[in-house]
């Protein structure tokens, strides 16, 4: 069960640490079939559905071509895939191909098959957003989420093609549907704004009637905007009868089950917790397809963090029984009649498919593309606790430079986005194209982090752009004060929040002598007033409410505070941005021109929020090194 050995380089160049590894997401298991979607830079971001008929056989393309699965439900999408069997045995995918928006169905029991338009022709592009579905057997349809006209609606379109019928319309938004083994109830996650749904969220439940139509849903956890304690839920699954979902009422997001003797003979539900753990078993959800626990059929498998490392476990008489396999860094877990599978990678591997037989415990992981780096080159993380804003305990990752952290050494700062998403462990080679040209690199739990529980997330309430930008310095200073980087060799560098986060840090610190910000907040005014349905009132809780708190907006924003700022950055911004709309970086590095600092702009035409292809990646890490190297005089 060993990993082979990796090829060595070094150091790395950008093309080999960007140009051509796909990202692995969502896999599926189906009676012994895998399936997973393959993100591929090289090919303009295009993500495509692979399959395996058993494992040890080779995997097949099964969308080749043109053919590109994306979701744009809430802009970031996910789940644009949903696999499943037909009413009449036969496999099946349905999948939203991002050319025209529509939903099609690929018949996966027939190799070569040509994928199927399910929706009655509406013209070039759909006009709406669809994704995050499931496949009902027992009706022979699709049902997921449409999100039209500012709604989000539950839809169910026939699997022999034909019209999207209503099921129900969230008062605001909704997702991560799922249906109960005997197709009786449907599960599903509503959060209305100004809630984030990791901040305030709650799960309800409906039975599907004779017609397929939903009976009156009722909300049977989480919370309200109107609750006095806010509540968050995550992923409802069945396990058989018995419905389980993460709740963070404790501070942790638990898992709890909530028994089908119960279902109906309660008024109220009664939800038992399966643990009492100082553990995450979810993360924040801004995407669709997400997953930290799956049941096989006669065991509930989990995903836990516990201190910015993840783990996998089989939960058994509310008692936590860890499984034996090499990874620290685990997503999107799915299991099935004895099988597990979730990608997965370690500090000394690349993210790959881990393939689990918990009958024998034997285990398998198939990188999506060898390591260009011997293992013992591998700068590897280490647990860095300080003292960040105003004295609580943060953490981050730090990896020295090859041969060691010194006094002399540059440092580079990750500020990572979201603001909610988290340094991870697993091998990340961005991270060794600068640890092996001789920089230590921080990677940062800011508060704000998940990970930690909900007091660590909370730290940032009303407070992006201080806590943030504090602990990121603080990680820095300790770094410098214990010997390992050079105090004006220290770089700041983010997307989108972290992009935010870095300009900031640059505006209201003094201890980073450079910059690189790729499509970062530089005006929370103008964030706020102009951007997707999704975040339009994120703000409120991450700085204060719109517009009441509009002197606070403009003190925080970068833009206005470009008279602070006196070192070199370099921006990286595309112009199909909705999230942060390209007139912000451009109006931000104007008034740093202004002033005279050495500035650099560079914009792609063809990318949004988020850089898909490999081409603009590659040009994103090498310009950044070019632009440090040449202010540092490296």
């Amino acid at each position: 069960m060993s990993l082979s050995p990796p090829a060595t380089l070094t150091p790395l160049s950008a093309e080999v640490v960007l140009g051509k590894t796909p990202s692995l997401k969502e896999p599926v298991l189906l009676d012994g079939a895998l399936y997973w979607l393959e993100q591929r830079p090289h090919e303009q971001g295009r993500t495509t559905l692979m399959g395996r008929a058993a494992q040890g056989q080779e995997p097949r393309e099964c969308t080749p071509g043109d053919w590109n699965l994306r979701c744009r439900v809430h802009e970031y999408g996910g789940g644009p895939c949903a696999i499943g069997r037909r009413a009449n045995g036969e496999a099946v995918a349905v999948f939203v191909h991002d050319a025209d928006r529509c939903l099609w169905r690929l018949d996966l029991d027939q190799p070569g098959a040509e994928p199927q338009r399910l929706l009655t022709p509406q013209g070039k592009r759909f006009e709406g957003a669809l994704g995050g579905g499931l496949i009902d057997r027992q009706r022979d349809r699709w049902i997921g989420v449409l999100e039209r006209d500012g709604q989000d609606h539950l839809v169910a379109l026939p699997l022999a093609g034909g019209e999207l019928v209503e099921l129900h319309q969230a008062a605001d938004f909704c997702g991560y549907p799922a249906l109960s083994p005997n197709g009786a109830r449907l599960t599903w996650v509503e959060w209305q704004q100004p809630a984030m749904p990791w901040d305030c969220s709650s799960l309800w439940l409906a039975d599907v009637q004779a017609s397929g139509q939903l009976g009156p849903g009722r909300r049977v956890a989480g919370s309200t905007p109107e609750d006095p304690k806010a509540i968050s839920v995550f992923q409802p699954n069945w396990a058989g009868r018995d419905l389980v979902v993460a709740n963070d009422r404790s501070g942790f997001w638990n898992l709890e089950r909530w028994s089908a003797a119960e279902q109906d003979a309660l008024e109220t539900p009664r939800w038992q917790p399966l643990l009492h753990e100082q553990a995450e078993f979810a993360m924040p959800q801004w995407v669709f397809g997400m997953s930290t626990h799956a049941w096989d059929g006669e065991r509930l498998l989990a995903l836990a963090c516990r201190q910015g490392r993840w783990e996998l476990g089989e939960l058994k008489d509310q008692s936590w029984r860890p499984l034996e396999q090499p990874c620290s860094d685990l997503a999107g877990l799915c299991a099935q009649a004895g099988q597990l599978a979730c990608i997965a990678s370690s500090p000394t591997h690349p993210s790959g498919l881990l393939e689990l037989d918990l009958k024998t415990g034997s285990w398998r992981h198939q990188p999506a593309a060898p390591c260009p780096i011997a293992q013992e080159a591998i700068s590897q993380p280490q647990e860095l606790w300080f003292d960040g804003h105003g004295g609580q305990a943060t953490q981050a990752w730090y990896y020295p430079p090859t041969g060691g952290g010194h006094s002399e050494a540059p440092l580079l700062v990750k500020s990572h986005s979201g603001p909610t998403a988290m340094a991870r462990t697993g091998l990340n080679l961005a991270i060794q194209f600068w640890t092996s040209r001789g920089w230590g690199v921080v990677d940062v739990n800011y508060g704000g982090s998940t990970g930690f529980g909900r007091a660590y997330r909370e730290r940032l309430n009303g407070q992006w752009g201080v806590v943030d930008v504090a602990d990121c310095a603080a990680a820095a200073q300790a770094l410098i004060e214990q010997g390992q980087a050079h105090p004006k060799r220290v770089a700041i560098e983010g997307g989108s929040a972290g992009g935010f986060t870095t300009l900031a840090a640059l505006c209201f610190s003094d201890c980073f002598s450079a910059g690189a910000s790729r499509y970062g907040v530089a005006d929370l005014s103008a964030l706020a007033e102009d951007t997707h349905r999704f975040e339009a009132r994120y703000l409120d809780g991450l700085v204060g409410p719109w517009p009441e708190q509009r002197a606070l907006y403009a003190a925080r924003s970068p833009l206005n505070h470009a008279e602070r700022m006196s070192c070199p950055v370099i921006f990286f911004q595309g112009l199909e941005d909705v999230v942060v709309p390209p007139e912000q970086t451009e109006r931000m590095a104007e008034a740093l021109r202004n002033k005279g600092i050495p500035v650099e702009v560079r914009l792609f035409p063809e990318e949004g929020h988020g850089f898909r292809k490999g081409s603009t990646q590659i040009e994103v890490l090498e310009a950044t090194e070019a632009f440090f190297r040449a202010h540092f005089a490296l």
